[in-house]
């Protein structure tokens, strides 16, 4: 009896820790998070590499106020320039996004082409400019059951810039001449969002448009006029393979300064690119791209590329 005794005691504990085992597993937490897409812009919002989406970056869950942080740094060869990224943004209520972006600009053969021309050494290499972002997801993807219904985010991007009134100081007040006027300014984006789940061979087509109002030369590395002017941006991306984005981007240039200092600032181009992304997990992308940007101040810029690697934690 003392045998039988034991041995019902045994499979009873073992019974109890099998089903205690059950019980912890039921209550750990579902990992429901989605593919870290999209990535992040060189200004710090969710997008692709030049232009916005309007799908808000790591949304926080329905009952919580703070989302977690998603983090990405990039580096962009622009021929004899080339630009550093680091970007960070946050999400609220699954319904607003606040990001920074500090982007660096190197000034590649500018100060040479400009001692030569005019004798004065602007003692720069590199200009900074920094991004405080704010973006609100307005009106939600299939909203009223409608299935036609796109995301539309509306943002502001706070912009400064540091070093391009240094150099004008140097410059004897030339950049006024072309319509600069200070170091900052605001940028206002308007962006819609839809998915078509099968439109790309019975795979996802993602496509994007916005409305950009700025006063920024150059996205804002040769600073900012006192007028604002429309453009366009836009973004189609495919999802062929589970692990794979490819993207086209349009970014559409107003040409803010009006005129140009032959040599030294040229007119500016629309910028147009194309990016290759891997899911490396649910929380890491790897972009790779390439762009056709035009001039950009002194040298064209139509052979860029670019590397970004994304993290969300």
């Amino acid at each position: 009896m003392a045998a039988i005794h034991a041995n019902t005691s045994a499979t009873m504990f073992c019974v109890a820790l099998i089903i205690t085992a059950s019980i912890a597993r039921a209550e750990e937490p579902v990992d429901d998070k989605k593919p870290p897409l999209p990535f992040h812009t060189i200004e710090g919002v969710g997008g692709g590499a030049i232009t916005p989406m309007a799908y808000l970056v790591n949304p926080a869950g329905e009952d919580d106020i703070f989302g977690k942080p998603a983090v990405a740094a990039s580096y962009v060869g622009l021929g004899s320039k080339n630009l550093d990224a680091l970007t960070i943004t946050e999400n609220l209520w699954g319904r607003v996004e606040v990001g920074f972006a500090a982007d660096r600009l190197g000034l590649g053969t500018l100060p040479t082409a400009i001692q030569q021309a005019t004798a004065i050494d602007i003692e720069r290499s590199d200009v900074w400019l920094y991004h405080f972002n704010v973006r609100g997801l307005v009106v939600k993807e299939n909203a009223d059951d409608n299935p036609w219904v796109p995301a539309v985010t509306a943002g502001a991007d706070f912009k400064t810039n540091e070093g391009i009134r240094d150099i004008n100081t140097k410059l004897g007040g030339a950049l006024n001449n072309l319509g600069y006027a200070r170091e900052n300014g605001v940028d206002f984006t308007l962006t819609a969002t839809k998915t078509l789940p099968k439109a790309f061979f019975g795979k996802p087509l993602i496509a994007s448009a916005g409305l950009r109002e700025s006063e920024a030369a150059d996205l804002g590395f040769l600073g900012f006029t006192n007028d604002y002017h429309p453009s366009f941006e836009g973004n189609l991306a495919i999802l062929p393979f589970d692990k794979w984005l490819f993207a086209y981007e349009f970014r559409q240039h107003s040409n803010p300064f009006g005129s140009e200092i032959p040599g030294l600032i040229g007119a500016e181009n629309s910028w147009n690119a194309f990016d290759a992304a891997y899911i490396m997990s649910k929380h890491a992308t790897l972009v790779a791209g390439y762009g056709i940007f035009g001039n950009l101040a002194n040298t064209e810029a139509n052979s860029a590329w670019w590397l970004q690697l994304k993290y969300e934690f």
